[in-house]
């Protein structure tokens, strides 16, 4: 079951977030109509390797675009934004994660085309918004972990600051943006009037703070970074060092603590007062790491996860190799296999998204500018830049 045939999104994207955002779309039975530049040979991310598909396109670029159609228009022109405009009096939304600067100026904001399709919605994800001193400047996912503070909350205490590992921000910022989209679309279809919605990569990330950000607000109180992954406020949560690997425990509750102690046979920590309330436990963090991590040696990580699954939050701390090969992954269809025409087995992350139980399935994206045919030359615009 497809939740979302029937609707249309033209999307002016590139790179991640809103490529990101609309891949979930194209998953839930959205046409998705990626826009393209010929001129600059579209989206950069088909020519980001080092795993190449041929000619423009890349593992990179799939990653982030299975499911859509792909056109090329010159939206400066006058016969593409002719194109253009004829798709937008058929769609339901037009999605771009341009610079701020940027949907003026093409005319793709709902100012614009609200004369062309009432309803229309248009999605502007951008690094910084549309309304402020920065609309014209460019930005990626890696700046705003940086100015918003996440990554001095990130990496050991007496490490550098150090960035989340793939581009956290690009994936939030672009489920943000979905989840404004949708809102709009259902109020559009109710009412027959769209609007613009906007999102922007800085202010997803400094979201992201979250408590840290409140307990400043309110208190004055500078979070630091946590050694071994801690969390700021719980104790134990963090990862411990076993026979021959490591492990991530979390007692986030007593409940999971009053566990933890009864499988290591050691009810004495309950009466300890430096380990005797969750406050005690924090105070005392260092210590009862040290306790703990004698305890966590004695055994291997697999050993500790045939104890402890299912009567607390436990989980072995991977590589990526073991990530991916985890039998569990498999078994839960987080892998699927989809021919490309450079590779017929290639594999991508499944959608985690379930439907009726089911998870939904995709295409790999167009070539770049394979759908001009169905969707722009058989509609008189023939001499659109191919």
């Amino acid at each position: 079951m497809k939740p979302l045939e029937g609707l249309r999104i033209l999307a002016i994207e590139q790179f991640g977030a809103g490529p990101y955002g609309t891949t979930f779309l194209a998953d839930l039975g959205a046409e998705v109509i990626k826009i393209e530049n010929a001129a600059s040979g579209g989206d950069p991310a088909r020519y980001t390797g080092p795993r190449m598909l041929g000619a423009a396109d890349s593992e990179y670029f799939q990653s982030w675009n299975s499911g859509k159609h792909s056109i090329v228009l010159d939206l400066k022109s006058q016969v593409g934004r002719e194109a253009l405009e004829a798709l937008v009096a058929e769609s339901d939304a037009v999605v771009n994660n341009l610079r701020g600067d940027q949907p003026e100026k093409l005319k793709i904001d709902y100012a614009s085309l609200q004369s062309l399709n009432p309803a229309i919605v248009c999605l502007h994800i951008s690094a910084y918004g549309r309304d402020n001193e920065r609309k014209t400047w460019p930005g990626y996912d890696y700046l705003m972990q940086a100015e918003a503070g996440l990554m001095s909350i990130t990496g050991e205490p007496d490490g550098p600051p150090s960035r989340f590992g793939p581009s956290i921000v690009d994936y939030m910022t672009g489920m943000v943006g979905m989840v404004g989209l949708l809102s709009c679309l259902m109020r559009a279809r109710q009412t027959g009037k769209g609007c613009d919605v906007d999102t922007c990569l800085f202010d997803v990330a400094l979201h992201q703070l979250g408590y840290t950000a409140t307990w400043f607000l309110n208190n004055g109180d500078v979070t630091e970074r946590m050694p071994r992954s801690s969390h700021f406020s719980v104790a134990p949560v963090q990862t411990f060092p076993t026979a021959d690997g490591w492990i991530f425990v979390m007692c986030m509750t007593e409940k999971f603590w009053t566990n933890l102690t009864a499988d290591l046979g050691r009810n004495d920590l309950l009466e300890d007062a430096r380990f005797a309330s969750p406050e005690a436990r924090r105070l005392n963090r260092e210590a009862l790491s040290a306790v703990l991590d004698d305890e966590f040696r004695k055994a291997t990580t697999e050993d500790w996860l045939q104890r402890l699954s299912g009567k607390l939050p436990v989980g072995p701390v991977y590589n990526l190799r073991q990530a991916l090969e985890n039998p569990f992954v498999a078994r839960s269809g987080m892998i699927r296999t989809v021919a490309h025409p450079a590779n017929p087995e290639l594999k991508l992350l499944s959608s985690p998204l379930k439907v009726d139980g089911v998870r939904p399935n995709s295409s790999v994206c167009a070539p770049l500018g394979a759908d001009n045919e169905t969707f722009v030359t058989t509609r008189k615009y023939a001499a659109v830049d191919r």
